[in-house]
This record gives structure tokens, sequence and C-alpha cells, in this order.
């Protein structure tokens, strides 16, 4: 499965964007599509996951409320739209993708987009 993600930006706090991952190849081996983030000198942390059959959601707690992930399976797309950012929000966004059952480990996951960076000014 090789994934490509993009939508990031520069934005001031409060505004909003919407990030995507298209996926190719073997998307029937998928279970969790998912967003991580990475900001300097931190670990990569789980944003939200979202089952690529069925319906279940899962956020953070930091962005609970706030971020929204959904999923097109007909584009094999998935998005994650971010409302109220703030600077605590700026980090690498990877999209990724997991056959296994711990959708919240990053460790657990097979495959990884390259990254868009998000930047929120105050």
């Amino acid at each position: 499965v090789q994934l490509q993600a993009s939508g990031g930006g520069l934005v001031q706090a409060g505004a909003s964007l919407r990030l995507s991952c298209t996926a190719s190849g073997r998307t029937s081996s998928v279970n969790y599509f998912s967003w991580f983030r990475q900001a300097p000198g931190m670990e990569r942390a789980f944003v939200a996951a979202v089952r690529w059959r069925g319906s279940p959601t899962y956020y953070a707690n930091s962005v609970r409320g706030r971020f929204t992930i959904s999923r097109d399976n007909a584009k094999d797309t998935v998005y994650l739209r971010m409302n109220n950012l703030q600077p605590e929000d700026t980090a690498t966004y990877y999209c990724a993708a997991s056959s296994k059952s711990d959708q919240y480990s990053w460790y657990e996951y097979d495959y990884w987009g390259q990254g868009t960076q998000v930047t929120v000014s105050s």
C-alpha cells in the first residue's frame, strides 16, 4: 500500500485545514487508516483513526471535538478536517495504514505517507 498525503500549510490560530491521504495498492488488507503527528523533538503521536470497513472513528483527547476523520472508499482517500487550529497543533502530519488491531500505536502501522507540514501561528 502506498500513501500520498497533502493539504498542510501555514495558518493562523482558529483557522481550518483539511488533509487528504490517497492510498493505492492492496487496500483490502487494511484495517485502520490513521493520522499521526510529530513535532520537533517529540515522539510521533496518534491523532485520529478510522476503520477502513465500518464506521468507528477514534481520536486523541487533544483533538476530539475539533478534528474529524472521514473516508471515501470509492476514492481510496482518508481526510482529516481540522478546525480551530492552535499553535500546539503545529507538527508534521503523517497518514498511516495498518492491518493490525491496535489503532493507537504508531509502531503497529505497516504503511506511511511522506508527511505534510501544518504550522499554526498565534
